[in-house]
C-alpha cells in the first residue's frame, strides 16, 4: 500500500484538477450564460469578456463573485450581470451591496444586526445622502479616511458602478428596446430633412425634430453613464464604442450598427424569457463581433476559460495538502507521504505555472507588472527553488516550504483581488515590456529566495525549539540551504536593483532618487551582505543565521508591501489600507519568533533531549557544533 500511495494521491488529485478543464453546460430551456459570458466588451481600457466584467463588478459591489438570495439559492455572476443589464427590477432586489458599518447604517436609521447584505431598492431612499457622504470622503487621501468614511465611499463607488451597468446596452426601464430603435431609424430620415429645412428657413415639421432630438438626450445620457463599450470597431481600425455614443453617431451614418441592434433584442428576448430567441441572439451577435474582431473574440473566449479553470485556487488547495503531507512525514511513514507531497507540489506548480503564462497571453506582458502579479510570481518562484532543495536533500524540508510559501502568496494575492481586475492595464511608467521582463523579474525573484530562506528558518527553530525532531543531520541540512538561498537572494535581488537604476535613469533622468523602493529594493541587498559578511566573519553560526534569515522576512515585506503604503514616491500605486495592520501582525509575529529563537540553547526541547543525562558542567563540551552560535 506505501508503495502506491504517492501515485495514488496524484491520480486522485489530477482527476479533481481536471474536473474544471470542462466548461459548463446549459439547460436546454434555460439561457446559454456560458455563450453570453464569452461575449467580448472594452472595460477599463482592456477587451474582456463579459464573464469577467460580471466576476470582477460583483466583487467590487458585494466582495464575492457570487451571490446569494434571501431563499437560501446561489446566482452565478453572470446571471447577475444579465439581470443587471436586461432586467434591472430583478437586479434592484437582490442583496448586492454590502454594509458592515454601524455608523453607515445610523444614516439610514437602520440599526446594527446580522444582515450585512442590502438592495440596491432598499437603498434608493437614501442615495442622495450616500452621493454626498461619499463625495466629502473622496476629497480626502485614503490614509487620512476614517472607517466610517471607507465604508460610506465603497458603497458610494458600488452604487455607481452598479447604475452604470443598467445603462450600459440600453436605457434604464426600457420596455422593448428593439421596437423603440426601429421607430428612430425610421425617423431619421424625415428629421435630416426637417433639420436641413430649418438651417435653410424653410418651413420644417418641428415635431419630428423635436421628437428625434429628445431621443438624441436620452442617447447621449445613456453614452456618458455606460460602463461598457459593447460595440467592436470595423476590422483595423477604430475604438470600441457604448450603444449610447453608437446611436448618436448612427444620425450621420446609413443605420443603427447590427450589434445595437441584436443587444436590443437580446435584452427584450431575456426580460420575456424567451431563451430560444435568447440564444439565438447570442450566437448572431458571437458570430457578427468574432467577424469584426476575431482576436479580441479568441481572446475572450480563451479569458472565460482561464476564470473557469481558477488555476491559482487549484494550486492553493494542492499547496495546503502537500504542506501537511509533508509535515506528517516527519512523524511517520516518511518516503511515502514525501514522495506523496513532491509529486503533488509538481502538480501544483504545473497548474500555477498555466495559470500565470494564461496572464501573461491575455497581457501580452511579462509575469509582474502589479501588486497582484508580483504575488503570484514570488509564490512560483520559491516553490520551483524549494522543489529543487527537496530534490537534492529529500528530507520532506523542501516540500514543507514550497507547499506553505505556494499557499501563503495565492492567499496574498487573492486578497489583493478585493479591487477588481487584476489584469489592468499598466501605468505608462511601467509599460515597457523589456524592463518588466528584466528588473521587476529579478528583483521578484529575490524577494522569492529571502521569503524561502526565512521559511527554513522558521521550520529549523519550530522544530528545534518545540519538538524533538531537529537531529544534527536535519539541523546541517537547513544550514546549507538557507545559506545557500541568501546566496541566490543576494544576487538576484543586487542584479534587479541595478537594473531598476537604469530603468529610472532612462524613464525619469536619475539612476538613484531615494524614492521609498528604491530605498526598499536595496534594504534587502544590505541585509543579505550582512548575513553573508557575518557568516563568512565567523560572528554567527547556525542559529545566528537562522535568526537573522528571519528578520529578512520582515525587510522584505517592508520592501514589497510597506513602502507602496508610505503614499509618497514614485510607486505608492499599490497602498491598500487594508493591508496595513496583516503586514504590522506579520513583522511582529517575526520579531517574536526571534525573540524565541534567542532563548538559551537548554531550553530547545531538540537540544534538551541530546544533553538529557549529561552532568551540566559537561553539557557545554557534548554540544553538537551545528547548533553551537559564536555570539
Amino acid at each position: 500500500m506505501k508503495r502506491f500511495l504517492p501515485f495514488a494521491v496524484l491520480v486522485l488529485a489530477g482527476l479533481w484538477t481536471g474536473m474544471s478543464l470542462f466548461a459548463p453546460k446549459s439547460v436546454s430551456d434555460d439561457a446559454d450564460l456560458a455563450r453570453f459570458a464569452k461575449l467580448p466588451v472594452l472595460v477599463g481600457g482592456r477587451v474582456k469578456p463579459l464573464d469577467t466584467v460580471a466576476r470582477n463588478s460583483l466583487l467590487i459591489i458585494h466582495t464575492k463573485q457570487s451571490l446569494r438570495l434571501p431563499d437560501g439559492k446561489s446566482i452565478s455572476a453572470i446571471r447577475w450581470l444579465a439581470d443587471t443589464l436586461f432586467d434591472a427590477p430583478v437586479a434592484d432586489q437582490y442583496p448586492a451591496f454590502v454594509i458592515h458599518n454601524a455608523e453607515v447604517l445610523g444614516l439610514f436609521g437602520w440599526e446594527q444586526s446580522d444582515r450585512n447584505y442590502f438592495s440596491f431598492a432598499e437603498l434608493t431612499p437614501f442615495l442622495k445622502q450616500i452621493d454626498e457622504q461619499g463625495e466629502q470622503s473622496d476629497k480626502l487621501q485614503s490614509v487620512q479616511r476614517s472607517a466610517y468614511q471607507n465604508a460610506i465611499l465603497n458603497l458610494r463607488n458600488g452604487l455607481v458602478l452598479y447604475q452604470r451597468l443598467k445603462n450600459s446596452v440600453q436605457p434604464e426601464g426600457t420596455e422593448n428596446f428593439a421596437a423603440e430603435l426601429q421607430s428612430f431609424a425610421a425617423t431619421l430620415p424625415e428629421a435630416g430633412k426637417a433639420a436641413r429645412q430649418a438651417q435653410s428657413g424653410e418651413t420644417f415639421d418641428k415635431e419630428k425634430l423635436d421628437g428625434v432630438a429628445e431621443l438624441m438626450q436620452h442617447y447621449g445620457q445613456l453614452a456618458e453613464l455606460a460602463y461598457i463599450l459593447a460595440v467592436p470597431p470595423p476590422p483595423q481600425s477604430g475604438d470600441w464604442r457604448s450603444v449610447g455614443q453608437t446611436l448618436i453617431q448612427s444620425i450621420t451614418g446609413p443605420e443603427i450598427h447590427p450589434v445595437v441592434k441584436l443587444y436590443a433584442s437580446l435584452g427584450d428576448a431575456y426580460r420575456a424569457r424567451d431563451y430560444h430567441a435568447f440564444n439565438a441572439n447570442v450566437d448572431l451577435l458571437a458570430s457578427r463581433i468574432t467577424q469584426e474582431q476575431p482576436i479580441a473574440a479568441k481572446r475572450a473566449r480563451y479569458e472565460f476559460f482561464f476564470n473557469h479553470v481558477d488555476p491559482f485556487s487549484h494550486s492553493m488547495v494542492l499547496y495546503v495538502v502537500a504542506f501537511f503531507l509533508a509535515c506528517i512525514s516527519w512523524v511517520g511513514w516518511n518516503r511515502p507521504l514525501n514522495r506523496s507531497a513532491y509529486y503533488l507540489l509538481l502538480l501544483a506548480l504545473a497548474v500555477h505555472t498555466f495559470g500565470m503564462v494564461s496572464r501573461m497571453y491575455l497581457q501580452e506582458r511579462p509575469p509582474v507588472t502589479n501588486l497582484y502579479s508580483s504575488a503570484i510570481f514570488i509564490g512560483w518562484g520559491a516553490v520551483i527553488v524549494a522543489l529543487i532543495l527537496e530534490r537534492i536533500f529529500r528530507d520532506g524540508i523542501g516540500a514543507a516550504c514550497a507547499g506553505a510559501i505556494g499557499f501563503i502568496t495565492l492567499i496574498i494575492a487573492h486578497h489583493l483581488a478585493g479591487n477588481g481586475d487584476t489584469l489592468e492595464m499598466l501605468q505608462a511608467v511601467l509599460d515597457t515590456n523589456i524592463w518588466l521582463a528584466t528588473h521587476v523579474v529579478a528583483i521578484t525573484t529575490g524577494y522569492s529566495a529571502m521569503f524561502l530562506a526565512g521559511m527554513l528558518a522558521m521550520i529549523y527553530i519550530f522544530r528545534g525549539v518545540f519538538t524533538r525532531s531537529l537531529q544534527k543531520e536535519t539541523a546541517d541540512s537547513l544550514y546549507r540551504m538557507t545559506y545557500g538561498v541568501v546566496c541566490f537572494a543576494t544576487l538576484f535581488s543586487f542584479v534587479g536593483t541595478v537594473l531598476g537604476g537604469i530603468w529610472a535613469d532612462q524613464s525619469w533622468g536619475r539612476f538613484w532618487g531615494w524614492d521609498p523602493k528604491e530605498n526598499g529594493a536595496v534594504l534587502i541587498v544590505l541585509w543579505c551582505a550582512i548575513i553573508l559578511h557575518a557568516r563568512w566573519g565567523g560572528f554567527i553560526r547556525q542559529r545566528g543565521l537562522m535568526i537573522m534569515a528571519i528578520f529578512g522576512n520582515v525587510v522584505t515585506s517592508f520592501s514589497w508591501f510597506g513602502v507602496n503604503m508610505l503614499g509618497v514616491g514614485l510607486h505608492s500605486y499599490g497602498f491598500m489600507q487594508k493591508a496595513f495592520p496583516w503586514l504590522v501582525g506579520f513583522m511582529i509575529s517575526q520579531l517574536a519568533l526571534m525573540c524565541i529563537a534567542a532563548m538559551p540553547l537548554e531550553s530547545w526541547r531538540s537540544f534538551r533531549t541530546r544533553t538529557a543525562g549529561i552532568p551540566p558542567t559537561k553539557q557545554r563540551g557534548k554540544l553538537s557544533p551545528g547548533l553551537v552560535v559564536k555570539t
